[in-house]
């Protein structure tokens, strides 16, 4: 963690939510990294970066609704010494970008941040097209992409800080909404190289990433009233894989559930089971996922119950994995 961190309120992040949130951790860093600028696609006030663009409007682009213009722009910001955070909704900058991010950041190696908005089903009544379901997918496709799925605003508000100091492309994926679970407090330190433990089980490792790991914390809590202890990981570096922690659980546990706000294909879930492949004996893989469908509009709540990625349905999919002969 950068010694340099703001000292940060879990509860009020909590409140302001991710994206909020994104704008107040861009605003604090921007006096101790004045190379940092702030690119959106005319979603300004929608990235929480209002105060900033008006206390630095120098150092704040607006390229309007044009992903794929605005990550060209941004690396070539970036070639000059910035750094360059270009914020939009996650379907848009992943995937109407697709290119651009590939060439730009990918082969160049452009020091741009990329920041996917709204990932998830946090869009909720947007529908289909603003939902971030594929992001994961295509952004773990690009050579030289590093990739972070903070949890709370906490860790929301130290990757920020973490990512000026980081050289290099990277995609910051921000889910959940205001009033998100808390999950670390402010003097909590973050190492950026590897999985946090979250909670320790004897029975079936739970891997998580994203706002829905609070959910996975609160199935975890009820489960252990049970008798059914589950260890919880916060897997935020979604990229580079992380081998050690992989190779720990593999070794540790007969069952593994991957719970995730993401399609089924190309997520955590598909990580993990991409590793696990390379061996001959491995714990079996649970996916509590996305399907590889487009699905109903309507409240976050609502979807994330449709999914069953809320707290009661997860401890019931855990409980019946738990008890099962697979």
């Amino acid at each position: 963690m950068n010694q340099n961190s703001s000292k940060v309120d879990p509860e009020l992040l909590s409140k302001l939510g991710p994206r909020a949130t994104y704008g107040q951790a861009i605003l604090s860093v921007a006096e101790r990294f004045p190379n940092v600028v702030a690119a959106t696609a005319d979603l300004g006030s929608s990235s929480g970066l209002d105060r900033f663009s008006k206390k630095y409007p120098d150092r704040f682009i607006n390229l309007g609704i044009a992903e794929q213009n605005m990550v060209g722009v941004a690396a070539g910001i970036a070639r000059e010494g910035f750094t360059v955070f270009a914020s939009s909704f996650a379907p848009f900058i992943t995937m109407r970008a697709a290119e651009q991010v590939r060439m730009n950041l990918g082969y160049m190696h452009n020091n741009v941040k990329l920041v996917g908005i709204g990932s998830g089903l946090s869009m909720g009544f947007l529908g289909n097209s603003h939902y971030g379901l594929e992001d994961l997918a295509i952004m773990r496709t690009v050579p030289g992409m590093r990739i972070i799925c903070p949890s709370d605003g906490v860790e929301i508000f130290r990757t920020i800080e973490e990512a000026c100091s980081y050289e290099g492309p990277m995609y910051i994926r921000l889910t959940g909404q205001p009033n998100n679970h808390v999950i670390y407090d402010s003097n909590s330190k973050f190492n950026f190289e590897s999985v946090d433990t979250i909670r320790e089980g004897k029975e079936i490792a739970i891997l998580s990433h994203g706002a829905v790991l609070g959910n996975v914390i609160g199935a975890a809590k009820i489960l252990e009233d049970e008798g059914i202890k589950c260890s919880v990981y916060n897997f935020r570096i979604f990229k580079p894989s992380q081998r050690e922690a992989l190779e720990k659980i593999k070794d540790e546990y007969s069952k593994i559930v991957v719970v995730e706000e993401h399609s089924k294909i190309g997520g955590l879930g598909s990580v993990v089971g991409e590793f696990l492949s390379e061996f001959s004996h491995h714990p079996t893989l649970h996916q509590v996922s996305l399907p590889d469908d487009f699905g109903p509009t309507g409240s976050y709540d609502f979807l994330l119950t449709y999914y069953g990625l809320d707290v009661g349905s997860l401890v019931d999919k855990v409980r019946a994995i738990a008890t099962s002969q697979q």
